[in-house]
């Protein structure tokens, strides 16, 4: 399971024009990019839950669970991208969809078990994700 965090001002998601998950201007917050692969269990996503709620990459070394920052979760399987060999991306470490989306719904379950505020995009469906990334800051998770 790998995890592209990115610190945020503010982040939203869409599916077909409607926001299905957002964060909204006036909070700091976090925009979990997240894959799975074959390997990963809900042991591995509970790991990655606990890292990102108190990794301190918010203002002043705070993390999320600090301050209690909203985090955005959101599946995404380009994160096992090969693109060693040619010119297209392969996929075949990406975990087929019937394995990665209970993994990527016991992700955000283990950080609301924390206290944190999730919102999350919508799995397998065609997303437009907007951000405004803070500092920039952007972090690359992986057990």
């Amino acid at each position: 399971m790998r995890v592209l965090v990115q610190r945020v001002s503010s982040a939203a998601v869409s599916v077909g024009g409607q926001v299905v998950g957002a964060i909204r201007p006036e909070s700091q917050g976090l925009l979990a990019l997240v894959g799975v692969t074959h390997s990963d269990d809900e042991a591995k996503a509970r790991r990655l839950a606990e890292k990102l709620w108190t990794l301190r990459i918010l203002a002043d070394e705070r993390s999320a669970a600090d301050i209690a920052a909203p985090i955005l979760v959101v599946s995404q399987f380009t994160l096992y991208a090969d693109t060693a060999k040619g010119r297209r991306p392969s996929w075949n470490a990406a975990a087929p969809g019937a394995v990665a989306e209970p993994l990527v719904a016991a992700f955000a379950e283990a950080l609301r078990g924390l206290g944190a505020h999730v919102e999350t995009g919508v799995f397998g469906a065609n997303m437009q994700v907007e951000l405004v990334n803070d500092g920039p800051v952007t972090v690359f998770l992986e057990l």
